[in-house]
């Protein structure tokens, strides 16, 4: 990614951050209504704090976030530094905990996933969109 499009981005995460943290973790915009969750994670390389706004399903009590990166060819970043280091940081409304993320292995993966492109269907497209296996993660609280 560029460096323009990193800083985009950046922007554009610390916008939905800010209105997440603001609105007890009601965003509006492309999230208007779904799930979203704040993902902490250490990054792979920098060691740094990262946060990333996500939406989620949660199924039993059980919270799974999606590394669909909208359908691009490789994985997002914050899901290369969760795979280094799995031990994350989540808040879901005004709520944080720590948790372990634990990707899904594929005939579960394909079962989660399935739910929730049949509740947000950009995440059918974003799986059409690309050749790559979207990673499913499941968190666990720790």
């Amino acid at each position: 990614m560029s460096d323009d499009a990193n800083k985009a981005t950046n922007d554009w995460n610390a916008t939905i951050i800010e209105e997440f943290r603001a609105n007890h973790g009601v965003v509006g915009g492309m999230f208007a209504g779904a799930p979203v969750l704040l993902l902490h994670t250490t990054g792979a390389r920098s060691g740094k704090e990262r946060v990333n706004p996500l939406m989620y399903l949660e199924e039993d009590g059980v919270i799974f976030i999606f590394a669909s990166y909208a359908g691009a060819p490789k994985d997002p970043d914050w899901y290369v530094n969760l795979v280094a280091t799995p031990e994350v940081t989540v808040e879901i409304g005004d709520k944080t905990f720590r948790a372990v993320a634990k990707p899904l292995e594929r005939q579960v993966r394909d079962r989660v996933y399935a739910v929730q492109a049949s509740r947000y269907p950009n995440f059918a497209e974003y799986e059409a969109k690309t050749t790559r296996v979207i990673p499913v993660i499941q968190l666990e609280r720790t």
